[in-house]
């Protein structure tokens, strides 16, 4: 008799469809949401995988902040082409223009945390009750503590203490009118998870993320790009470096590192010897120590 022996890359993507084929069961208005970057791609394959030969029946969910890079506008627009799916686009320039928010000044200014009600009035908009989200708990402390199905209120809030127990994966998605669940089918998988599976099924990412030329600011010991919506301060110059993105924001928060590494092979590598965190360069979570944390409480991704 012989012995079925899985790779753990498969045990996680099994895991992750099954959890993705519970949204689809459970809830009415599900929805991906779509950052253009590689954990929302590879969810977004995992999804495609999830009811191949039919298309993702739900539609893809971006929050467009105007402060992209454009590499990952072009990359979501290709792939929603590639795999027929309809593509849901939030507006921060429109929230803003609107006066539901303000707009930060300064030359430290983001629009990251203004993302949270462009979400919300778009989560709302269209009435749905699942958005599933790339995050990992090994990113960032605030996201370990996320259940599969990460329960929302009315305004669409987190409470990390009013969590559901998810034993011997049965999920919960009761919930009141007007409330909605944040559902992370990858939960379980780390950075080099992630990697070692985008080179195992050949997944396509912006090429950002592959060593390349680029001017950059560097602000706080963080690698910034350059670019219009970068206001220099004093002293600040502009200067060239070979850097890739470990992970993908907007342009003004997201730091870079510098690297060589120009294949999954060499990227794999370097992430198997970095000692730094995959959110390490990202300005945003430097404004406090619970700045990740007090952002999901309003409705964050």
């Amino acid at each position: 008799m012989s012995n079925y022996i899985i790779s753990h890359l498969k045990e996680l993507e099994s895991e992750a469809i099954f959890v993705i084929r519970e949204i689809a069961a459970q809830f009415e208005n599900p929805v991906l949401l779509f950052s253009g970057g590689k954990d929302s791609i590879l969810l977004t394959h995992l999804a495609k995988k999830a009811f191949y030969p039919s298309k993702i029946p739900f539609p893809l969910v971006h929050i467009d902040t105007g402060h992209n890079f454009a590499e990952t506008i072009m990359f979501r627009d290709q792939l929603v082409k590639k795999l027929g799916v309809q593509l849901i686009v939030g507006s921060v320039q429109e929230a803003i223009d609107k006066g539901r928010v303000n707009e930060e000044i300064g030359a430290d200014a983001s629009r990251n945390a203004l993302q949270i009600v462009s979400l919300l009035d778009t989560l709302e908009t269209h009435k749905v009750d699942a958005a599933l989200g790339g995050a990992r708990r090994d990113e960032e402390k605030a996201r370990a503590k996320e259940r599969f199905f990460s329960h929302r209120d009315e305004f669409g809030q987190w409470d990390p203490k009013n969590q559901r127990p998810e034993l011997w994966n049965l999920f919960n998605g009761r919930k009141k009118y007007g409330e909605h669940f944040r559902v992370f089918p990858i939960s379980n998988w780390t950075e080099i998870d992630v990697w070692e599976y985008i080179k195992l099924e050949n997944i396509e990412l912006p090429s950002l993320y592959f060593s390349h030329q680029r001017e950059c600011v560097v602000r706080d010991n963080v690698i910034l790009a350059n670019s219009e919506f970068i206001k220099l301060k004093e002293g600040e110059v502009v200067v060239e470096k070979t850097v890739r993105y470990r992970t993908c924001g907007d342009m003004p928060i997201t730091g870079a590192v510098e690297s060589d590494a120009n294949t999954l092979d060499k990227i794999i590598e370097e992430i198997a010897t970095t000692r730094t965190t995959e959110r390490g360069g990202r300005a945003d979570d430097k404004r406090a120590e619970t700045a990740m944390e007090d952002r999901k409480k309003q409705g964050y991704f």
